[in-house]
């Protein structure tokens, strides 16, 4: 079944997104979609990827799991209000940056709902939890600033009206003040993973979009990968640049492959398709692709280090 949503705005939303819009010139347009990359999936992984691999991967993994929270939570929200994106709805409002640039820019089960803005949470959860954990003045500002251009960026280019960017922001918030409450609460990892994956249950039952099903899987991969880590592999972090440069890029590129890989059995016919099946395959994939990069990925470190001749 086709999804439809539904619609419900104040007034100034769009008299304000119109009004953006038809005084946005080009360059303008350039800066806010470059603003907007700053609450995207890729750079946050990027991000998590250095935190997690070279940096520490204890910071990484406490601010990975708020980040993945706010990525299921969000869309869990937005399965509930059903709020279609701005665009669909007014025709003086268009999206100037796709949620999914290689899907139907009218496809809601691709492009996602719009209440609350996934980006704004996002930048919450991100650079919120590098204020948290760092204490540094700058980052400090970054934690405000970078939110706040993001939000501003989401509503410039249509995918969403003002009020989706407040309450991302505010449930960004909440993820960053909540799960690390949780972990002092749950001294056992195992537990405290348990107790998260209970809220994420119910969005097996109701979630229709993409994005719920990517989020929870990335979510499965990475709880399983990093107990993986803990366990068995115990590989230590490395100050070096290009063993860093090293980690990273191996590391998107084995995320590329298995991307691809997980895929060839499937259709993309199906893949496509919206059904609950292949919402399920969708999950599946990225659990595998986030447990080979956080538990399996990193057995390979100490042959990396000896390659490059530098101790990590």
């Amino acid at each position: 079944m086709e999804l439809t949503g539904s619609t419900f705005f104040f007034p100034w939303e769009v008299s304000l997104m119109e009004w953006i819009q038809n005084h946005l010139s080009s360059t303008g347009l350039s800066i806010v979609s470059f603003c907007s990359s700053f609450g995207e999936e890729l750079l946050l992984i990027l991000l998590l990827g250095y935190l997690y691999w070279c940096w520490d991967k204890r910071i990484g993994k406490r601010i990975g799991l708020n980040v993945l929270m706010g990525l299921v939570w969000n869309p869990m929200i937005k399965n509930v209000f059903l709020r279609r994106r701005p665009y669909f709805d007014h025709e003086g409002i268009h999206i100037l940056r796709k949620v999914e640039p290689d899907q139907d820019e009218m496809d809601i089960a691709a492009q996602g709902f719009s209440f609350p803005s996934g980006h704004s949470t996002n930048a919450v959860t991100t650079y919120g939890s590098l204020g948290m954990e760092f204490r540094k003045k700058w980052l400090t500002i970054l934690a405000v600033l970078l939110p706040l251009l993001v939000g501003i960026s989401r509503v410039s280019v249509g995918a969403h009206y003002p009020t989706d960017v407040l309450v991302g922001w505010l449930l960004g918030l909440v993820v960053i003040l909540l799960v690390p409450f949780l972990r002092s609460r749950l001294q056992n990892t195992a537990a405290f993973y348990g107790v998260l994956l209970l809220t994420v249950i119910p969005g097996f039952f109701y979630c229709r979009s993409a994005d719920f099903f990517t989020g929870a899987g990335m979510l499965i991969g990475f709880m399983a990968g990093t107990l993986l880590e803990e366990k068995k592999v115990h590989f230590e972090k490395t100050r070096s640049v290009p063993v860093s440069i090293l980690r990273i890029v191996l590391g998107f590129v084995v995320y590329f492959v298995l991307n691809t890989v997980l895929k060839l059995p499937f259709p993309k016919a199906f893949l496509d398709s919206g059904t609950t099946a292949a919402m399920l395959v969708r999950t599946v994939r990225y659990a595998v692709i986030l447990f080979v990069e956080f538990g399996v990925y990193p057995m390979t470190f100490p042959w990396l280090d000896r390659v490059m001749g530098k101790k990590a």
